[in-house]
């Protein structure tokens, strides 16, 4: 059984989640568990020169940031003295917490690029020595010889050169797209199959959706190529069309003919105002489909954003007589 941890290295639940998941398999005697990291973000803004995180959490903007690793709505105040408790209760030590507010896109690149080469063990490896130098020994992690010695110390020797050479940028935002479309918003989220768990909840708890997650009958697993198209479509359904468009690059490459990748795409651009991209496929699926009511309303809706009200005229009024003909 694989169970996806999305989580934002510096957020402290995440570490405290680590442990206490840790905790809960321990004592578990189900089916072997797979733990891989997946990325979240709760400050993507963050610059890539760190700065000291106590001069941005006096920022009114911070606010909306951290709560995303914030439980039961506690301001950030209230969180840091909660889980320095918590911190040292589950064996991180003290003081516990980040000095800096760092960009953390490179260490999830490190951690991705460590599952990529050497699974999951060298992977949660990595992220213990990322956490810890973040919160414990309160380091820039977003500073390459930081991660370097971070990757080091986890058995993941050339993982610094890997870094160093843009590697894992794809890989990583993808996962983040992949993590919205799925509906993960906060961190650290626990995803099996189907099933989640949000927030760095007790091992009790986590044993509980554990076995929740063993006892459940797996669903069929899609081809990759389904799975994509339904990430994408989601993506276009939460507004983000661009992302959706990032997802959909490698089946406009392999299967730019099919028909269902063209439409998603067709909307695609549409939302993401690529109008003339959006003009051209509708054209081109209007003429396959003539009767389509939502491809002639949404090329008529395209024409008339591109300030060609008489040539969409013609587009709408058939999207209307189809559509009362359906009724």
């Amino acid at each position: 059984m694989r169970i996806e941890i999305w989580a934002d290295v510096v957020c402290p639940w995440a570490y405290i989640g680590k442990r206490r998941l840790e905790a809960a398999l321990a004592g578990w005697d189900g089916e072997p568990v797979e733990v891989v990291w997946r990325p979240f973000r709760i400050d993507p803004m963050a610059p890539r020169k760190a700065e000291p995180l106590a001069e941005w959490q006096i920022d009114p903007l911070a606010d909306e940031a951290l709560s995303a690793c914030t439980p039961d709505g506690l301001s950030p105040v209230e969180n840091a003295t909660r889980v320095s408790r918590i911190a040292a209760d589950a064996g991180l030590g003290t003081p516990f917490g980040a000095v800096w507010r760092a960009d953390s896109g490179p260490a999830h690149r490190l951690i991705a690029l460590a599952h990529e080469r050497g699974g999951a063990a060298l992977q949660n490896a990595v992220v213990e020595e990322v956490l810890k130098a973040h919160f414990v020994t309160a380091r820039d992690i977003s500073d390459p010889d930081v991660l370097a010695e971070a990757a080091r110390a986890a058995g993941f020797a050339d993982g610094g050169d890997l870094l160093a050479s843009g590697a894992g940028t794809d890989r990583v935002r993808e996962d983040l797209l992949r993590g919205k479309a799925i509906g993960v918003r906060s961190s650290p989220t626990l995803v099996a199959g189907k099933r989640a768990l949000a927030g760095a909840q007790s091992p009790e708890a986590m044993t509980a959706f554990l076995r929740d997650a063993a006892d459940t009958p797996p669903e069929r697993e899609l081809p990759e190529e389904v799975e994509r198209l339904r990430l994408a479509e989601s993506l276009l359904d939460k507004r983000d069309p661009l992302g959706a468009l990032t997802l959909l690059r490698p089946l406009l490459a392999e299967h730019g003919t099919e028909w269902s990748v063209r439409v998603l795409a067709a909307r695609a651009y549409y939302h993401s105002a690529q109008l003339e991209r959006a003009r051209t496929e509708l054209e081109s699926l209007t003429a396959r489909s003539p009767d389509d009511a939502y491809l002639r309303l949404l090329l008529g809706r395209t024409l008339e954003r591109q300030g060609r009200p008489e040539d969409a005229a013609p587009h709408l009024r058939l999207a209307a007589a189809m559509r009362q003909d359906e009724e």
